[in-house]
């Protein structure tokens, strides 16, 4: 029968024993490929340099790096109870790093401390971090027992200290414990050298740890990485790509996918060089083909129906840990990364800021520090899905990028409601509600050489954008292109005839059923263009929550005069109709809109 795993992970300052512990683990429970030891010991004596098991690791590092195959690449080390798999994570980035990439994946930590140097600046971080991935059994380690002469009373100064700042973080550590790894006490059996010490060795406090909920018991979780289309040799199959985080799924299941709420049922489950697979179970990196086709985008979530869902939003509740150079300030857009999404992101408000290593508070803040911790209100350019930190901590976790690299991560506690929360569901079920044609939107982009797009030339009044637009139609359809202009008017007097009054409420409808209209003609896989006066940041938003698809603003004129976050603003007064077509064109062309 095999054994069950369990994911841990190892942190703690700088030189306070982490790489030697590991050392310990791997060679006291002979874990270690065989004659490892003894090659590196000799290794040791040849270069007059004396043996430290932290060595181990650099050496198995090596092998790996040679592409030679050993077992502790996958099991660190092992008890009659489980197989134990370290996740390593050195420096606060790889951290962040790991919080979307799955290493991040740990059912316990170990948090080590040196008795010696007592609680640093990067402990209390640390254990901070563990509290962003959601890791709530962990173990307080007092490592270097032996520089301290394995005094008792300097193991309770460091215990109390350190339970204290955790109590004050919502951490309670499940165990605390006295060890030397160096010298081998209390790690995989209880030492005498500390007589006074009546508790476990480290091995027996991770065999005590609860295996928590296994992935494959939870909601069906997998976000879609990417989707490939096959031609060759009369392969024809779309197959929908990513990285299952919980759940199982079997050919047959009806799926939605997040936030777009559309649906299908699985066909075959793919795997690289492999027979179509029964069982999709997490950790597996594998691919569907769907029994109706439907266009589906990287970073949506997919979804078991009649499971619990995600939740879908585009206003979330935070908590944030910040490592950039630069603050995390509102009036800035960043991105956000979460499972295979990446949008844009902006801080809406500041709740609450401490410093992460001594707890010191600020309510009100213009901004977010380097190593502080906050509790914030994001609000994305568009809607995403994932789950609350208390639903799925894999699926709530997300990375801020500043400047191209990555600068914060955090947990989600809270889906808000915003502007267009009612129309997302009214959108979503919409899309579940869709009766999908046999010519899938693959096989019209094929035919027109194209993707559907909305191309909103906006600004205000007498600026040339109807010209512009129709001059862009008829460029775009000598060329061969599937493509229509449609007037704000003729939908206002047609479909919108109901709408035409200038209540708030009116206009927001006015600008959804506008959305509903245009969202048809991109199904259709056409580029659609349309001219509209003076459309703000509110209109857009509900067209984009409305539209199944790509869309561009572009302000006419050499002033925006309203909050709208336009694509392209055209500047020119006297218009060069050929010059702004071209402009068009070219964005259309290096967004893959229209090919050849």
């Amino acid at each position: 029968m095999k054994k069950e795993d369990m994911n841990i992970v190892i942190v703690g300052h700088v030189d306070h024993g982490k790489s030697t512990l590991m050392g310990r683990l791997l060679a006291d429970t002979d874990s270690l490929p065989e004659g490892k030891l003894e090659q590196v010991k000799e290794t040791c004596r040849r270069n007059s340099k004396p043996f430290e098991y932290a060595f181990l690791l650099d050496a198995l590092k090596d092998e790996q790096s040679q592409g030679i195959t050993i077992d502790t690449a996958r099991c660190f080390f092992k008890t009659d109870k489980r197989d134990y798999i370290i996740l390593d994570a050195p420096g606060h980035i790889e951290f962040l790093k790991n919080m979307i990439t799955g290493a991040s994946r740990a059912q316990a930590a170990l948090l080590m401390i040196d008795a010696a140097e007592g609680v640093q600046e990067n402990t209390r971080r640390h254990a901070y971090m563990l509290s962003m991935l959601g890791i709530q059994q962990i173990a307080v380690v007092i490592n270097k027992m032996d520089l301290v002469d394995y005094s008792q009373e300097v193991y309770e100064k460091v215990k109390e200290e350190y339970l204290a700042f955790l109590k004050e973080i919502d951490i309670e550590p499940a165990f605390v414990l006295p060890v030397s790894a160096f010298q081998g006490e209390n790690i995989v059996a209880k030492s005498d050298k500390m007589p006074w010490y009546d508790g476990m060795s480290i091995l027996q406090v991770l065999d005590e740890f609860e295996n928590e909920q296994e992935n494959d018991k939870q909601p069906f979780r997998m976000p879609v990485q990417d989707v490939y289309k096959f031609t060759r040799d009369g392969d024809d199959r779309r197959i929908i790509a990513g990285t299952i985080e919980t759940g199982t799924i079997r050919p047959g299941q009806e799926i939605i996918f997040y936030p777009s709420g559309k649906k299908s049922h699985v066909k075959t489950i793919e795997s690289f060089n492999t027979a179509p697979i029964e069982e999709g179970k997490p950790g597996m990196a594998i691919g569907f083909t769907m029994q109706e086709q439907i266009y589906i985008t990287r970073g949506e979530v997919m979804a078991i129906a009649g499971e619990p869902q995600p939740k879908t939003a585009s206003r979330i509740s935070a908590n944030i840990f910040w490592l950039g150079k630069k603050d995390f300030v509102p009036g800035k857009v960043y991105f956000l990364k979460i499972g295979g999404e990446k949008v844009k992101v902006e801080v809406e408000k500041i709740k609450g800021v401490i410093n992460s290593s001594n707890l010191s508070a600020a309510e009100e803040k213009q901004g977010v520090e380097r190593h502080e911790v906050a509790e914030v209100i994001l609000r994305t350019d568009k809607p995403i899905a994932f789950d609350l930190v208390a639903d799925g901590a894999s699926t709530s976790r997300f990375v801020i990028v500043d400047d191209y690299e990555i600068a914060g991560g955090g947990i989600i506690t809270e889906a808000l409601e915003d502007e267009e929360s009612e129309i997302r569901s009214s959108a979503m079920l919409r899309n579940y509600k869709w009766e999908t044609s046999e010519i899938d939107i693959e096989a019209r982009i094929e035919h027109y050489a194209q993707r559907p797009e909305l191309i909103v030339l906006t600004g205000e009044k007498n600026t040339g954008k109807k010209d512009l637009a129709k001059a862009l139609e008829k460029t775009l359809l000598d060329s061969g292109r599937y493509v229509y202009y449609m007037g704000i008017g003729s939908y206002l007097y047609g479909v919108g005839a109901d709408t035409k009054k200038l209540a708030d409420e009116d206009h927001k409808e006015q600008i959804r059923r506008f959305a509903e209209v245009a969202n048809l003609m991109l199904d259709a896989g056409m580029v659609l263009i349309v001219t509209a006066t003076g459309l703000t940041e509110s209109d857009r938003k509900i067209m984009k929550t409305v539209i199944q698809g790509e869309m561009d603003i572009i302000w006419v004129g050499d002033k925006v005069t309203t909050d709208i976050k336009a694509d392209v603003q055209l500047k020119d007064s006297d218009f060069d109709y050929s010059k702004n077509i071209n402009k068009i064109k070219t964005l259309l062309k290096d967004k893959g809109i229209i090919f050849s």
